[in-house]
């Protein structure tokens, strides 16, 4: 290993393997806290996005790496590894990590199967290094209220817990249909890849297990099928574009939204990069005319080993991005919009309000994006973080819903646990 001279084990020294937006986002906390980590190599294949990143952090040239093969034939010494890769990459330089002897930030989802989930949490155990998984939702202050008033015991046991995950038309459209996540073969089914933090919620939520379940969902829209007369491959060229809810033209011309990964080389604009990726660029894509083959729809249903019922529908034909969750319990029931909590007590009456209005318009997920890094941070030094850190073996459980959720879609029965 090339050796980085530091003469105490503070700062945590961090390898950035993965510079997307959440990767920008994490490095948000370190640059904050230079006393509690510090940037040493930067790992990523598009040249703009790597010397950005190390640019900011005054990485060296030759502690800069085009991908992880490359950077583990002769790794820098790290106490750590950030990994925000793409999906279908984020087995392989985890395990390196671990062999490596580094602590592993992943995000989610951990890998594309089960079996290599318990391999990252077998190696992690074996090696004796902490392997966290970024599920923000256990990190958000207004879920962690939702946590907090059904452990109470306040409102008894829960009866069932009715969620629904708004994934939104534009940020599907941008996603998962046009963009680099629409592929079950790339990254993850859509129920792992998008809401695999709604179900380790759900899970965290209560301490029964699943013991059957269920779910049913396709693609039944984004197909060229359902193309519309006069419809064309691209939008720029379409004679229907300005009457498509998911014009291209609209949502990066015109609203100038969903463009934070458009990448823009010095000496240009974002205007002319938007403009060539209308025009020759996958995000330029007619939504029906694309190679996606995710569902557009996705219901999952859990039983529960205490014989509550758990139901989590996934939609994407709404302009609302963002998640509900009713719980129904035997002395009262909690509903939450993500924002405000409403709680009301069967015995008295008596309703209680939780707003975190104010909360949720800081960035990052209302903090929460920072807390996990804080938490990770802390573990890693043996200290007592102020939120307990979500590890590789707190993920196997959602995660292993997952999976069994998308057998019972593609088998249509109902899978016992």
């Amino acid at each position: 290993m090339t050796e980085i001279s530091d003469s105490s084990r503070k700062p945590t020294s961090i390898v950035a393997i993965g510079v997307g937006n959440r990767m920008r986002t994490y490095m948000q906390y370190v640059a904050a806290h230079p006393d509690e980590a510090r940037l040493v190599a930067v790992v990523e294949p598009d040249p703009i996005r790597r010397n950005a990143m190390a640019d900011r952090f005054n990485i060296p040239s030759e502690r800069r790496f085009n991908d992880y093969h490359e950077f583990f034939k002769n790794p820098v010494k790290a106490d750590a590894a950030i990994i925000c890769t793409p999906e279908r990459y984020h087995f392989e330089p985890c395990m390196e990590a671990i062999r490596c002897g580094m602590h592993v930030l992943l995000e989610k989802p951990v890998a594309q199967t089960y079996e290599q989930c318990r391999l990252i949490d077998k190696a992690a155990r074996q090696a004796k290094r902490v392997v966290g998984v970024c599920h923000v939702l256990r990190y958000h202050p207004a879920f962690r209220k939702v946590k907090e008033l059904v452990s109470s015991g306040r409102f008894g046991r829960i009866m069932t817990i009715s969620h629904v995950e708004d994934i939104g038309i534009d940020r599907t459209t941008h996603s998962y249909v046009r963009g680099t996540m629409n592929t079950e073969e790339g990254n993850n089914p859509l129920l792992m890849a998008k809401c695999c933090h709604d179900i380790d919620f759900l899970s965290w939520l209560t301490d029964a297990s699943c013991s059957r379940l269920s779910s049913f969902g396709n693609r039944i829209w984004f197909r060229r099928d359902n193309a519309p007369a006069g419809s064309a491959t691209r939008c720029v060229s379409c004679s229907v574009e300005k009457d498509c809810p998911y014009s291209a033209v609209d949502l990066y011309q015109r609203r100038h939204q969903w463009i934070a990964n458009f990448d823009v080389p010095a000496g240009d604009t974002i205007d002319a990069v938007i403009q060539r990726e209308l025009e020759e660029g996958p995000y330029g894509r007619c939504v029906f005319h694309c190679d996606n083959d995710l569902v557009d729809n996705q219901v999952l249903t859990m039983h529960m080993d205490d014989g509550s019922i758990i139901t989590l529908m996934m939609d994407i034909f709404t302009l609302r991005d963002g998640r509900s969750t009713d719980i129904k319990m035997t002395h009262g029931e909690i509903v939450s919009n993500g924002i405000k909590i409403v709680v009301t007590d069967f015995r008295n009456g008596k309703r209680e309000v939780y707003d975190y209005t104010e909360v949720c318009k800081q960035p990052y997920h209302a903090g929460a994006d920072l807390r996990i890094v804080d938490s990770f941070l802390k573990t890693v030094r043996d200290e007592e973080p102020d939120i307990p850190l979500t590890t590789i073996t707190d993920a196997l459980r959602s995660h292993r819903l997952c999976f069994e959720a998308e057998r019972s879609r593609r088998s249509g029965s109902t899978v016992t646990l």
